[in-house]
């Protein structure tokens, strides 16, 4: 057996990316390849942002291809973030978009997004998968059956949605980068978010926007199809509770199309539910609405990029720094965030110059850094 050098295997590499573009994108521990960064949405970035949000797809509800809501919605970021300098009596609904640049080609990449507070400005909803018992001691018969059971949630929690990636970048970490870079800012502005995070994973749907479970509920109380509900959704939940009956449904009455698909996520949606199980996060039997896709939740403090992450003052370096990969970002009320081999010596944080140019930072200046996968 023939076993390559070093020296071998990085000129197979070369050749390779030379070959085909897509690999001279960043690698997990080849960052300064392609030099990737992560910063709040910009209104600059609306064309390449409703670009992204067609590629989404159906059921993605809160990325949806309408340049109108996306224009609104950057805007409501961008008070958001103005707004971190002041300490809030509590999280009010904010919003905090974030989108992933390749610096080289100054293409926007990814997008993800966290909302300080869901429910309390209008209900948020989800159903409860629960049991219930029916009894007949006449002919000793005892029969549990699932239900799913309407819930309206008034006073929170904090939640994390909107995450996709351009398809030509989903590799080398950048996907996992552009969802734990939104719990390393809450771990940096804790007193912005609720003491619990949710996210709603994307159910089963087809290419062409058609979902079984809401085949078997929502359109007979709805009147009409999946992608005009999920859209409707988010400009407005008033209909949600005008329309959808709040008696228990009885799972084993469903058609088999549709039981079959409660609490299963969208195939795409499979690493992103992968990333927040890694963090901490559990789905306890709650799902969607309108797919059922599970809803996932995990207590603020007991996410491990939050309870894991630190702060240290930069050391820039000049060599090049190797081992295991590092999500950081700045502090304070300016924010950007990038991913890169780190070396913690003597209280401080040694990080390649290349990195610490393209997020613009100084030597002796804080970041709040955490591993980018866990150990």
């Amino acid at each position: 057996m023939i076993i390559a050098t070093e020296a071998q295997r990085a000129q197979r590499k070369d050749l390779a990316s030379v070959a085909n573009p897509a690999l001279r994108l960043r690698s997990i521990t080849g960052v300064e390849k392609r030099m990737i960064i992560i910063r709040p949405v910009a209104m600059t970035d609306l064309d390449q942002l409703e670009t992204l949000a067609g590629m989404a797809g159906v059921g993605l509800t809160t990325l949806p291809k309408d340049r109108k809501f996306l224009r609104k919605r950057i805007k409501s970021s961008q008070l958001g973030f103005e707004n971190l300098v002041e300490h809030p009596e509590g999280p009010a609904g904010e919003i905090y978009l974030f989108v992933m640049e390749d610096l080289e080609t100054k293409k926007v990449i990814g997008t993800s997004a966290l909302y300080s507070k869901v429910g309390g400005f209008e209900p948020f909803y989800s159903y409860n998968i629960e049991t219930e018992t029916f009894k007949s001691d006449q002919i000793s018969i005892s029969k549990e059956v699932p239900i799913l059971k309407l819930h309206e949630e008034h006073n929170g929690p904090s939640e994390v949605g909107s995450l996709f990636m351009h398809p030509d970048y989903r590799h080398g970490g950048n996907g996992r980068f552009m969802s734990l870079i939104r719990f390393l800012f809450v771990a940096e502005h804790p007193h912005f978010f609720e003491s619990t995070v949710i996210s709603e994973i994307r159910g089963v749907i087809d290419d062409a926007g058609n979902s079984p479970f809401w085949d078997a509920i929502g359109r007979h109380f709805f009147g009409i199809d999946f992608k005009q509900a999920d859209y409707l959704s988010v400009v407005n939940k008033r209909f949600i509770a005008e329309l959808m009956p709040d008696h228990p449904i009885y799972i084993t009455m469903l058609p088999k199309s549709a039981q079959d698909v409660i609490g299963v996520c969208h195939e795409q949606s499979k690493p992103a539910m992968k990333t927040l199980a890694d963090e901490g996060f559990v789905y306890e039997n709650k799902v969607d609405i309108f797919d059922a896709g599970p809803l996932m939740s995990c207590r603020c403090d007991q996410i491990r990029t939050v309870r894991l992450s630190r702060r240290a003052a930069v050391k820039i370096m000049d060599d090049k720094i190797t081992g295991d990969p590092f999500i950081f970002c700045t502090t304070g009320d300016r924010f950007i965030s990038g991913c890169a081999s780190l070396r913690e010596m003597n209280g401080a944080v040694e990080i390649g110059r290349s990195i610490a140019d393209a997020l613009r930072l100084q030597d002796g200046e804080a970041i709040r850094y955490v591993e980018l996968r866990p150990k």
